[in-house]
């Protein structure tokens, strides 16, 4: 019989609707129904295509002795964290603080008025590595719960006004300061420093794609010509495409690599990955020409399209890990590993070999399915190894049709088709500039398509934003910053490329929203608003996880909005917030990557540039094209005809003798107009 959770919206929540556990979703009743029994509650947060989620779930929620004992002596909650992020992040913070790590599936045991005493994150059926059966957790929360309530409580409560004393952002006396050039050249120096040489990105194992340090890296290199900046994104980005970590047949990126060499992934493909690494792969071949970064641009955005598009012309949210591997079971990567043997009825016996040689799939393998990491287990995760044999183009592309074909007709992972706001915003982004970039107005189309449902589904006439949808139908839970913020960029980034100044208006009532909503007087940003559900604290960091940071998101998108528009309160809100980034960009340049790639904007203008003409103007589009290619840090663009003032940097320009134009202004000064190509193209870094 279903639990609570079958009338969820979320995919991951109703994944766990026929659990025996008696869940329900994050609600106020939950918690008075714990009061009211005189029971802990516990949480359990994770998401849809999150493979050690699963695992809990089928040894621990879908185990009936488990479930009884859950049923007799807790609430028990569950919550999609993409669809709540206030509320994973404020209790991850809670479990890094105690534990010192975090993760998903994130365990955490409650009292009844959502203070927090006990932490973790999976917890195996039975005893094991050091770690305790779930049920011997369970028992002796219950025991602490029946026996020590008050020791409990009283520890809750200090963890509690704990997290309250860490929420304050020190950025300095006096008004909040963006970077200057010192503090991004300190913080392109820490990157160096942390840079992997040799396998590309930064850090160990595992090794996550760091896409918006690669960002930041490439605006430096566009504003001050630094060689050491753009190689290290290149070398990042070669590895990337090279390594299991890009899909070599279907194109998009994996989540994260468990190894330093970018070789076995952690299989999930996330919507936000592939959006960011998109436009960084588009950015890198507009600032060098490299032919593998269009190549996995396009292709990244084709799959974008094929793979994850809804029927709705939104984006789906992520593809599971796990699939069918042909037996019944269902385990990690079955879809895209393959054995020599598997090639070889594929390919046939001579295609197979030099197959086998390109992709780098050996007898032992790289990749063990049961363990789910870096060891021979007989199947492999194509790559394109160095030193591998090169191969003809047109024999490359046969075999991974033939083999992309063949992988179509095995059991495909889940797809959680839940629209986020955010990450749709990024894809919009993404999509727009790659078509416009590689002449593709079919994926332009495809970010108009999401960009209005967006707006048809998720905003309301006061600029108010709901964080997801499902199947048409809108979810009951209110924006965060990350989603305004994300999807003004979308938004201003589709209308630089269509021209249609309307993408200018929805993003200047979304970031209204932001500065009455989410600002602080000092410049800092919250990531709830102030009229959101309040929890044992309210959210604020500024910091990227596996996207921009909600807080410096917000802040490009207000300093390109200012830009557009001429509104200096947007550009001094944006400045304020940029203060963070001076704080933290030299000390920790890996986690704040968007907000040094912000900096880099704000310190080169950002140029604005319009450009006017008659629409279909081989000229105009010649002139709009160039514009649109200049490398010069977070220029914005806007494209007209002439008397058009839907876009307030079009006010007031006109043709030059008779001719398109393009007027060029930064800092408050604007170059003469011209109708030359080549100088726009120069005076842009293009």
């Amino acid at each position: 019989m279903p639990n609570r959770l079958a009338h969820e919206t979320s995919p991951y929540l109703l994944q766990h609707a026929d659990n025996p556990v008696d869940w329900r979703p994050w609600s106020d009743e939950a918690f008075e129904e714990a009061r009211s029994r005189g029971v802990p509650v516990l949480l359990s947060v994770g998401y849809s295509s999150c493979h050690w989620c699963h695992v809990m779930a089928h040894e621990s929620f879908e185990d009936a002795e488990t479930a009884e004992y859950l049923n007799a002596h807790f609430v028990s909650v569950k919550v999609d964290r993409e669809e709540r992020p206030d509320v994973d992040a404020v209790y991850m913070e809670a479990v890094q603080a105690a534990t010192g790590q975090g993760g998903w599936p994130m365990t955490v045991f409650l009292t009844p008025d959502a203070q927090p005493f006990y932490f973790g994150t999976y917890f195996p059926p039975r005893p094991r590595h050091g770690m305790p059966s779930f049920r011997q957790v369970l028992e002796g929360v219950r025991a602490a719960w029946a026996d020590r309530r008050d020791e409990v409580q009283d520890v809750a409560g200090k963890i509690v006004r704990d997290l309250a004393e860490r929420t304050g952002i020190a950025l300095g006396s006096g008004a909040p300061q963006p970077p200057g050039a010192e503090d991004l050249a300190g913080a392109l120096m820490g990157l160096t420093r942390e840079f992997d040489a040799v396998r590309g990105g930064f850090g160990g194992a595992p090794k996550f794609p760091p896409s918006m340090a690669l960002e930041f890296l490439l605006r430096h290199h566009a504003r001050t010509g630094s060689e050491g900046a753009l190689q290290m994104v290149q070398a990042t980005c070669e590895a990337m495409a090279r390594g299991g970590i890009y899909d070599q047949l279907g194109g998009g990126f994996a989540r994260y690599s468990v190894d330093a060499e970018w070789i076995v992934p952690h299989f999930e493909k996330m919507l936000y990955d592939n959006a960011l690494l998109c436009r960084v792969y588009a950015h890198l071949w507009r600032a060098t020409g490299s032919e593998l970064a269009r190549r996995v641009a396009l292709e990244t955005a084709d799959f974008l399209v094929r793979e994850m598009r809804t029927e709705q012309g939104g984006f789906a949210s992520a593809l599971d890990a796990d699939s069918d591997d042909g037996t019944g079971r269902h385990v990690e990567g079955a879809y895209y590993v393959w054995t020599p043997e598997q090639l070889r009825e594929v390919l046939g016996e001579a295609d197979a070999e030099q197959a086998a040689a390109s992709f780098g799939v050996t007898e032992d393998g790289t990749f063990d399915s049961d363990i789910g990491r870096c060891r021979g287990g007989g199947s492999s995760v194509l790559q394109l190894p160095d030193g591998a044999p090169p191969a003809d183009a047109a024999w490359l592309a046969s075999v991974r049709e033939r083999l992309l074909a063949a992988r179509e007709r095995r059991a495909r992972p889940g797809r959680d088709d839940k629209i986020v706001a955010a990450w749709n915003g990024l894809a919009i982004a993404a999509l727009a500039e790659t078509g416009a970039y590689f002449d593709r107005p079919d994926l332009v189309e495809a970010a108009t398509e999401a960009a209005d449902l967006l707006v048809r589904l998720h905003m309301d006439t006061g600029g108010r934003l709901a964080r997801t949808s499902l199947g048409g139908a809108v979810g009951a839970h209110a924006g965060v910053l990350e989603d305004y913020a994300d999807v003004a960029e979308g938004f201003l980034a589709l209308s630089a490329v269509s021209g249609e100044g309307v993408w200018v208006e929805f993003a200047g009532l979304l970031l209204d929203t932001v500065l009455h909503h989410f600002a602080a007087e000092d410049g800092t940003l919250y990531d709830t608003a102030d009229d959101a559900e309040a929890l044992i604290r309210r959210p604020q960091d500024p910091t990227d996880n596996a996207v921009p940071s909600g807080w410096t998101a917000a802040a490009g998108a207000l300093l390109s909005y200012a830009a557009v528009s001429g509104s200096g309160r947007h550009r001094e809100a944006a400045e304020r917030a940029l203060g963070v980034v001076r704080a933290l960009g030299a000390r920790v340049p890996r986690f704040i990557g968007w907000g040094l790639a912000v900096a880099e904007a704000q310190l080169d203008g950002p140029r604005e540039v319009a450009v006017v003409g008659p629409d279909g103007d081989p000229a105009t589009r010649a002139l709009h094209r160039a514009a649109l290619l200049g490398t010069a840090p977070g220029a914005v663009v806007a494209v007209g005809a002439p008397g058009s003032d839907e876009v307030p940097l079009l006010a007031g320009r006109g043709l030059l003798e008779g001719r398109p134009a393009a007027y060029v202004c930064r800092h408050f000064t604007c170059d003469a107009p011209t109708a030359d190509v080549a100088a726009l193209t120069a005076g842009l870094g293009g």
